[in-house]
């Protein structure tokens, strides 16, 4: 399970550190993908086996399934980790995410999330405000 909050900077060539504390659970390789609001989903291989058997149960039939997994799948990108820890993101998934310099990794149960500073201040900020409110939300699931 992934969790916490960890800053790093994308370097000259840009290249993002992935902490170690996480990395540790990963193992040599991660699949990374369009998250939503704005920032980069990260996913095991087991994980990202589970999520493409799931995804491949949904009806093609539906418009919005279709275009969710052509924004999804053309997204993603199978990474591996260099000698220091880093990772070479696609330009398509960096503008996505905004990431221009300081980042913020949040591990968030199965998956990483990549976030810039920016976006990610502004998230937190506006969940904290809420956090009351999104935590009674949960209340039917025992929380």
């Amino acid at each position: 399970m992934f969790m916490g909050e960890y800053h790093h900077n994308l370097d000259s060539k840009g290249r993002l550190i992935i902490p170690a504390k996480l990395r540790n659970q990963i193992g040599d390789k991660m699949v990374f993908t369009r998250g939503m609001e704005g920032c980069i989903f990260g996913y095991t291989l087991d994980v990202w086996h589970e999520i493409e058997a799931k995804l491949a149960q949904l009806p093609l039939t539906k418009r919005n399934v279709r275009n969710f997994m052509r924004l999804f799948y053309s997204g993603a990108m199978e990474s591996e980790f260099d000698k220091q820890g880093r990772v070479n993101l696609t330009k398509t998934l960096k503008q996505h995410a905004g990431l221009e310099k300081e980042c913020v990794i949040v591990g968030v149960s199965n998956r990483i999330e990549i976030w810039s500073k920016e976006r990610w201040e502004d998230f937190s900020q506006s969940a904290n405000e809420n956090y009351d409110d999104i935590a009674e939300d949960l209340d039917d699931i025992g929380l």
